[in-house]
C-alpha cells in the first residue's frame, strides 16, 4: 500500500441488522467492512449482521478522523448521518 493512501483516514457509519448505527474509522474501508461482515470486526457488530454502509467521510488525517468519530458518537443516532455529511461539506 502506498504511503499517501495509508495516511488517508475516513469515518464510516454502518447500519446494523437491528437498525442501530455503528461508527468507526479506518484507512482501508473496503477491508474494514469486509472484516465487519465476516464477523471479525468490532464486538458490537458481530451479533448485528448484516451491515450496510450508510455514510463515509472524505479523506482526512488520523487525528481529524478520531475527532470526528468522537463527535459522532456523542450525538443521537438520528443526527449522525447529517453530521457526517456536514463534515464533508466543510
Amino acid at each position: 500500500m502506498n504511503e499517501t493512501i495509508k495516511n488517508e483516514w475516513v469515518v464510516y457509519l454502518l447500519r446494523c441488522a437491528d437498525d442501530s448505527l455503528y461508527c468507526g474509522i479506518t484507512n482501508d474501508l473496503e477491508n474494514r467492512i469486509s472484516k465487519h461482515n465476516s464477523g471479525k470486526g468490532a464486538k458490537y457488530t458481530r451479533s448485528r449482521l448484516p451491515l450496510q454502509l450508510v455514510g463515509v467521510s472524505s479523506g482526512m488525517t488520523k487525528s481529524e478522523a478520531l475527532k470526528l468519530e468522537y463527535r459522532l458518537k456523542r450525538i443521537p443516532a438520528a443526527g449522525k448521518i447529517d453530521e457526517l455529511e456536514r463534515s464533508n461539506a466543510d
